[in-house]
């Protein structure tokens, strides 16, 4: 089951979440929206990388992206959203604790799941805050 990219009610998006499964999105969603934050999902890599190269994704400052998923992985999306110049935080999360080295010299925070919601919730404000934005 796959979970599609949906603008939510609030405005702007703030935070674009990856995964692939429907049900660690949509509760990395509601935790993260219960905080305030304005959230954004997208299922794969190539489908958030086009949401962010879209004028709906001018706004995002944060990308929380799953490491493991279909179409383009974590670091594949990783990768083009730094060649294409993008570079607001990205927050990797996986239960692979030695998939941090296919991040190396990309300029992610990589947290092993499962990630406690308070800390998801904490990080996420933190990076929001202190985030830039730059397109090529």
């Amino acid at each position: 089951m796959t979970v599609p990219i949906c603008k939510t009610e609030r405005t702007p998006v703030n935070i674009l979440l990856v995964d692939d499964d429907a049900i660690q999105a949509s509760t990395r969603q509601a935790i993260l929206e219960r905080a305030g934050l304005s959230v954004d999902v997208a299922t794969n890599g190539r489908d958030a990388l086009s949401f962010v190269q879209s004028p709906d994704g001018y706004s995002v400052s944060l990308v929380i992206t799953d490491h493991l998923m279909p179409v383009m992985n974590g670091p594949e999306f990783v990768r083009s959203l730094r060649e294409s110049g993008y570079k607001f935080p990205v927050v990797v999360l996986s239960g692979y604790a030695d998939a941090e080295e296919s991040y190396d010299s990309l300029e992610v925070v990589f947290r092993v799941k499962p990630f406690p919601p308070d800390q998801l919730i904490a990080l996420a404000q933190y990076l929001v805050g202190n985030s830039e934005r730059r397109t090529a």
